[in-house]
C-alpha cells in the first residue's frame, strides 16, 4: 500500500542501523497483524510505535506523539489495515494495558493506494524518522 508500509521500512532501517542497544531494544514488526499484536505489550514498560500516520501535513512530515497526544490518536483511522497505531492503542487503554511510556513515530503519508515501495517524500524522511526514533529510544533508556 506505498506510504503505508513507512513503518516496516523504518524498522528495517533501524534494526540495520542501531545496533549499540543490544539486548535493551526488541523490534518486532508488526506487519498488518493489527489487533493480533496486543500480547508483545505484555509487561512493556515503554514502547515506540512505528507507523504512517494521515495528520494533514506535507508529505514526508515526521510526526513524534508523545503523552495526551498518544491518547487522542487512539480515536484517530489513518492506515489501510485494521488495527494500525490508533486502534492498538485504543484497545491498550481500554484493557487497563497501556504501557508507562508510548511514543508514536510516524511518517505523513503522500500516498495510501496499491503499490510497492514509498513516494519519494517519504523514503527522503526516513532518515529524519530514524533521528527522531534513536532519539525518544535514548530517552527511554536513561529513564530506566
Amino acid at each position: 500500500m506505498v506510504d503505508d508500509g513507512a513503518g516496516q521500512e523504518l524498522l528495517t532501517h533501524l534494526e540495520r542501523n542501531s545496533p549499540e542497544w543490544d539486548s535493551q531494544v526488541e523490534f518486532v514488526d508488526g506487519g498488518t497483524q493489527g489487533l493480533a499484536l496486543l500480547g508483545q505489550f505484555d509487561g512493556r514498560k515503554a514502547v515506540i510505535l512505528l507507523d504512517a500516520i494521515r495528520l494533514g501535513e506535507k508529505p514526508g512530515t515526521v510526526h513524534v506523539l508523545t503523552g495526551s497526544e498518544v491518547v487522542c490518536m487512539a480515536g484517530r483511522a489513518g492506515t489501510a489495515h485494521e488495527g494500525g497505531a490508533p486502534q492498538i492503542l485504543a484497545a491498550l487503554q481500554l484493557l487497563g494495558d497501556m504501557p508507562q511510556q508510548v511514543v508514536v513515530i510516524g511518517l505523513e503519508p503522500e500516498r495510501i493506494e496499491t503499490g510497492i515501495g514509498l513516494s519519494t517524500s517519504v523514503q527522503t524522511s526516513l532518515e529524519a524518522a530514524a533521528c527522531s526514533t534513536r532519539a525518544a529510544i535514548s530517552k527511554i533508556l536513561a529513564a530506566i
